[in-house]
């Protein structure tokens, strides 16, 4: 069983139900029901109708003694972690270029999923989101399951943001930013790619030119959706492939894809604060992007 125990604060004076705080929470219907029928949430250790107002100071105890919607385990991996950020609840992790975020099967041992596994001493690791193959930076991960619907919940309400960093090829101009809105769908040629279709899921990207000269951009990208391919498709789509693309970019491939997820923006669950986690460049990603531009403006100093 997951427990929780929260110190309630309120803010902005608000003075909330324990049905409403749930709900704040992101909590799911079922999950609040299951609460109620079972005297799983208690406030300051007693069982109290959910149409009690919640105070400041009260120590809230949620008993997750239920069945989580997903239950996965992954083998254990090989390969160290390097760890953004960590607490009880929840692991960032700067996923290397070149690894992918998840098995494929339960006997593959090489992904991400593997590599936290074997780094996690009490807990497993219960994916939120994943990033390409080829992208490097945070990835977001759940120590337990019942977190998992709270954070898909930020993704669909925008609370949860992603941003990314990127060099591309300018094979047509770009202008300073500017929001792309295409819609996504599968290339009936190619089982690996994703293409731009009339037919395909709406698609919403933002981008700022950071820095640019008269054949590369660096590029700030802020993802409104998670669509497979997203970034690498919009962008080569509008004449702006991502510099060492295999699947976008025709451009022969010479080195790392140049595609840094480099900041996560995100609730702490049952909470409300925002949490901002961010990564500094590999020396290899930084000097990647110094190959392209004399002094990169947006680029944190690498790690030494």
């Amino acid at each position: 069983m997951y427990q929780k125990k929260i110190t309630y604060y309120s803010k902005h004076y608000e003075k909330l139900t324990l049905r409403q705080l749930l709900k704040k929470w992101l909590i799911p219907k079922k999950w609040q029901h299951l609460f109620r029928i079972q005297h799983d949430v208690l406030i300051n250790d007693i069982y109290q109708s959910f149409n009690t107002i919640v105070n400041d100071n009260d120590v809230i105890t949620l008993n997750f003694n239920f069945e989580p919607r997903t239950e996965q385990h992954y083998l254990p991996g090989h390969d160290p972690v390097d760890v953004a950020y960590e607490d009880d609840d929840i692991i960032v992790v700067n996923k290397q270029a070149g690894k992918k975020t998840h098995p494929n099967l339960k006997t593959e041992d090489d992904s991400l999923m593997n590599d936290v596994e074997n780094y996690l001493q009490n807990a497993h690791p219960y994916m939120v989101h994943r990033i390409d193959m080829e992208t490097s930076g945070l990835v977001l991960i759940a120590k337990t399951p019942y977190l998992v619907p709270i954070f898909n919940r930020q993704l669909s309400s925008k609370t949860l943001h992603r941003q990314y960093l990127a060099v591309v090829k300018l094979n047509l101009p770009i202008p300073n930013s500017g929001t792309i809105d295409l819609p996504i769908g599968q290339d009936p040629n190619d089982v690996r790619k994703r293409m731009i279709t009339d037919d395909g899921l709406r698609a919403i990207t933002e981008y700022e030119v950071i820095e640019k000269n008269n054949n590369f951009a660096l590029l700030k990208l802020n993802l409104q959706t998670g669509r497979t391919h997203q970034l690498r498709v919009h962008l080569s789509h509008m004449g702006w492939p991502i510099v060492n693309d295999p699947l976008y970019n025709s451009d022969s491939k010479n080195g790392k894809l140049l595609l840094f997820a480099d900041k996560l923006t995100f609730e702490e669950p049952f909470t409300g604060n925002s949490k901002i986690i961010e990564a500094k460049l590999s020396k290899d990603m930084y000097n990647l992007i110094c190959a392209y531009f004399k002094q990169p403006k947006s680029s944190s100093n690498p790690d030494n």
